[in-house]
């Protein structure tokens, strides 16, 4: 990925390039899972695979590698399928890429109360003030974080934000992908 930026942390660097991914396959696309692998190691212990990811031994040593896994199951709600996950040793980490609606914090307040999840969903997605995001969630198994927000009206990579407490509810539950 030659356009993501150079961050000092090897796990933002792997929000960035899934985002990067992201990207480029536009808006309107549907929640995708990575499984992030030690690059040294998989240099070491899968060369072939290695190859056809075109991680070279030219290229840096150190970091994650992010690995596309199938596609998720349609009809069935992001939480219960995360919660169906258990990932082998040679994962070191995780990170979901997602489309939502949002609505700015003043707008709470505006919340017709008793809706239903569908009627809330159709409020939010009628809602004037709406705006669509993409977020890039990432977690170690030592409990490391990170996070990506890019919004469709300001989709450029220099507006990419990041930090890791930006959707700690999905964190959360990609962190519990890795409990026993």
């Amino acid at each position: 990925m030659s356009n993501t930026p150079m961050a000092a942390n090897p796990l933002t660097r792997a929000v960035l390039e899934i985002d990067e991914y992201a990207s480029g396959l536009g808006w309107d696309q549907p929640a995708r899972l990575f499984a992030l692998v030690d690059t040294a190691r998989l240099r070491v212990q899968e060369p072939g695979l290695a190859a056809q990811l075109g991680l070279g031994d030219e290229q840096e040593s150190t970091g994650l590698t992010p690995i596309e896994q199938d596609e998720l199951p349609t009809g069935k709600q992001l939480d219960e399928f995360l919660g169906t996950i258990a990932w082998p040793d040679a994962v070191t980490g995780c990170a979901l890429t997602v489309e939502r609606l949002m609505l700015p914090p003043s707008a709470e307040a505006q919340v017709p109360q008793g809706l239903s999840d569908a009627e809330l969903t159709r409020w939010v997605a009628e809602h004037p003030e709406r705006q669509e995001v993409r977020m890039t969630v990432a977690v170690l198994r030592d409990g490391s974080r990170e996070s990506a927000l890019r919004l469709r009206e300001k989709d450029t990579p220099t507006e990419v934000l990041t930090g890791p407490e930006l959707v700690p509810g999905l964190a959360q539950a990609l962190a519990a992908t890795f409990e026993d």
